[in-house]
């Protein structure tokens, strides 16, 4: 394994260029092909490390889905990226462009997002990057007043629920108790505004949300709810259209505009952006970034904790309950542990797997051994699954350390997370596309486990479903369920 510092100061080594390995294979069948292995017979994970073994390279060209027969414009030739130092070309805004390859070359409808192509779709050098990115960045530094309190007020919500339906089914889900208490969060906190004022909004809200991602998102994932190939036909071989989810969409719209009239009026007056500009960023930064960020991130951190067989628990609630009373992002950043825990997750289990770039012009990519010639207008595809599990950065890249992260040596491989579009040291900027929201994420996600541990002496979850098998209260919070 290689240190942070060899592994940068490699890069001034010149590497033989070669050719990029792999094909497309034959018009039609390549494709069809790469599809079918992708969500059918080999899955995600097993698709890219099968041919990154077979062309003995962690850079090779694969079709990626979605694929034919009804994805008219969509090319699914991509350059598979797998390791940590080819990866960071992904995030070179000089060598890359990032306009609407969020998901790939597929790119849902705008009408989606009433016809306004969204921060995350626009390129760094489109006219209104700048503008509406610091925006985004100035509306979650005002949130800053009331996130941690706004958060650990919807974790203890989060808790009591899940302590009601343990108490009463003998397991408890997190998943739908955690959306609808992510929803009143988020909305108070980055829109400024309280669900609880429309009871439709309150009770519902979580299940728009669900709904108007799930459409955008189905034919890019492997979803598993219904036998094959009827999965490949009815999920996979055509965008889905947006009317399904645009009345709920709309009462959300109008929530936004209503509530969070303030919040609107400072994109308007402070950063030129119109009204619906403002608004359906505003969404899309609640619902696809944060809201479906975390029902993802979230329920991998508290299983993978409560899954653990080696005393994690233990030490995690000692160094929780060392620190005093006061819950915030200062006390919970010196929390070393718990921190390292959450980054070593999303190192193994980050939210969104798959990270696009298109060449902005012709450049060589290396790798740790090779470098490879990519031509203007070619789609770079990191899968990060892999790339965080790069044996030449990360010791024992498949198994889970929960101290990975600590220490000094720990801190310096924080240069290769990268979960957010960037790597955990760099810093989100209007000139950039690293996750305005990053620090918050991952001080939340720190919250979060300090929260339970606070609660909590002790938990479960099922090794299968990841429910909540058992919650022990602590001493001062009651008797232990």
């Amino acid at each position: 394994m290689l240190s942070s510092a060899t592994l940068s100061s490699s890069s001034a080594t010149v590497l033989p260029v070669r050719s990029i390995p792999g094909s497309y294979g034959l018009p039609l069948l390549g494709p069809l092909k790469d599809r079918l292995d992708y969500f059918w017979f080999q899955g995600p994970r097993t698709f890219f490390r099968d041919r990154m073994e077979k062309h003995k390279s962690t850079v090779f060209r694969a079709n990626v889905p979605p694929t034919f027969p009804f994805f008219v414009g969509v090319n699914p030739q991509m350059i598979a990226i797998l390791d940590c130092k080819s990866f960071t070309y992904l995030f070179d805004m000089s060598v890359v462009e990032k306009k609407n390859v969020l998901v790939g070359d597929y790119m849902p409808s705008v009408s989606y997002t009433g016809d306004i192509r969204v921060l995350p779709y626009l390129d760094t050098e489109e006219k209104k990057h700048s503008s509406i990115k610091s925006f985004v960045m100035d509306t979650l530094k005002q949130s800053s007043k009331v996130w941690v309190s706004e958060f650990l007020r919807s974790a203890g919500t989060l808790f009591d629920a899940i302590e009601e339906d343990l108490a009463a089914n003998g397991s408890a889900g997190i998943l739908v108790p955690l959306q609808r208490s992510l929803l009143r969060f988020l909305m108070k906190s980055i829109v400024g505004a309280d669900p609880a004022v429309r009871p439709e909004i309150d009770r519902y809200g979580f299940a728009i949300l669900d709904a108007w991602l799930a459409l955008q998102l189905i034919p890019t994932q492997k979803i598993g709810a219904i036998p094959q190939p009827l999965e490949e036909l009815l999920l996979h071989s055509f965008p889905f259209p947006s009317f399904v989810a645009n009345w709920g969409y709309r009462k959300l719209y109008d929530f936004v505009a209503e509530e969070g009239k303030e919040t609107v009026s400072r994109a308007i007056t402070e950063y030129n952006l119109t009204r619906d500009e403002a608004i359906h960023n505003l969404l899309f930064l609640l619902g696809f970034n944060a809201y479906g960020g975390f029902s993802i991130f979230f329920p991998a951190l508290l299983s993978t904790i409560g899954k653990d067989k080696t005393g994690l628990r233990a030490k995690l609630r000692e160094e929780v309950r060392s620190r005093g009373e006061v819950l915030n992002f200062e006390t919970v950043g010196q929390m070393e542990l718990v921190m390292s825990t959450v980054y070593e997750v999303l190192r193994l289990n980050p939210p969104v797997e798959l990270q696009f770039a298109r060449a902005r012009k012709d450049f060589v990519l290396d790798s740790h051994e090779s470098a490879f010639e990519v031509k203007k207008g070619e789609l770079l595809c990191g899968y990060q699954t892999l790339a965080m599990r790069d044996p030449v950065v990360f010791e024992g890249p498949d198994e889970f350390r929960p101290d990975r992260f600590a220490g000094e040596k720990g801190r310096e491989l924080l240069s290769y997370l990268f979960w957010s579009n960037g790597p955990q040291t760099g810093t989100p900027s209007s000139s950039n596309k690293q996750c305005a929201a990053k620090d918050f994420v991952v001080a939340t996600a720190g919250l979060l486990v300090a929260a339970i541990f606070k609660r909590y002496d002790d938990f479960a979850v099922d090794e299968q479903s990841g429910a909540f098998t058992k919650l022990v209260r602590t001493a001062e919070a009651g008797d232990g369920k």
